[in-house]
């Protein structure tokens, strides 16, 4: 984006666009149900998709709001690759490509259970599934994906985001840990991948673990963050295998982060993520640090 706007998705069912720069709020628009999951299009129209099953446009300088389609069950993420499609993951173990000037579904991707996080890498896109399952697809032809693999942790994944060098990508687990993976299966690039623990607090001689919920890569330096349950954002250095900096701590789970296209700006978003189920929580904060 050419200015610093924020999108921001909630499960009061509202979507919002603020001003970054000025601290502002621009527009809204609604769901019918909790909003999960969005994006830019470009600098004037975003995309979302939530427990309604729609996924919709709007755009900013006319406030024109459209639904290009649905999924059986709700829509739990979206991503977009100007140079190819919109993907949208669902709950129904599909992830379709959408033809944003067209508006129209060009392809169903089939997976193995219910999608909980998709990402682009050039023409890849990575699919992460209940039941660990990690799908690697060619968005240029789709009869199949051209990796299918386990992830590396043992546990349900909840993020995936790619490396911006292309070579890879970062996978997260409800159970504080975070692998880096490689895509090119040959022995020499796969000795290079690594996983390492994060997102823990030692209280009283008790190891706490917390789920590892969002990871956002520097557009330019290719360092990344990683928000938890726990309410702490980490900065790392993946090369180097390190951590660079610790935030102080937030009052409830970090729900998700992302740095602005020039990488001068981190959004963080702390919300309650129902990790132990419902209870009474009422606060949100976002900051722009």
């Amino acid at each position: 984006l050419e200015e610093d706007l924020l999108l921001v998705t909630s499960w009061e069912t509202g979507v919002r666009i603020y001003d970054a720069t000025r601290n502002t709020l621009q527009t809204k628009y609604y769901h019918k149900a909790s909003v999960l999951t969005g994006c830019w299009l470009d600098n004037v129209n975003v995309v979302s998709g939530g427990i309604d099953r729609t996924i919709r446009t709007f755009e900013l300088t006319t406030s024109v709001e459209s639904v290009i389609g649905e999924h059986e069950e709700a829509v739990s993420c979206v991503e977009y690759n100007p140079k190819y499609f919109l993907a949208s993951g669902s709950w129904d173990s599909t992830v379709k490509l959408w033809d944003i000037r067209t508006k129209k579904c060009v392809d169903t991707l089939q997976q193995p259970d219910r999608v909980y996080t998709i990402c682009f890498s050039e023409h890849r896109l990575i699919v992460g599934t209940k039941g660990r399952h990690v799908n690697i697809w060619d968005v240029r032809k789709t009869t199949a994906p051209t990796q299918r693999r386990t992830s590396s942790l043992k546990y349900q994944t909840r993020c995936i985001r790619a490396f911006i060098d292309g070579t890879g990508f970062a996978l997260s687990s409800v159970e504080g840990r975070v692998a880096m993976e490689y895509f090119d299966p040959s022995v020499e690039v796969q000795s290079r991948k690594y996983a390492f623990k994060c997102h823990r607090v030692n209280v009283g001689g008790v190891n706490h673990v917390y789920p590892v919920n969002t990871i956002a890569f520097h557009p330019i330096h290719g360092t990344f963050a990683t928000g938890g349950c726990d309410g702490i954002v980490n900065i790392w250095d993946g090369k180097n295998q390190k951590r660079l900096c610790l935030f102080h701590k937030y009052p409830t789970s970090i729900a998700s982060l992302d740095f602005n296209s020039k990488g001068t700006l981190l959004a963080i978003a702390s919300s309650y993520t129902f990790e132990e189920g419902e209870k009474a929580v009422s606060y949100t904060h976002l900051t722009l640090p």
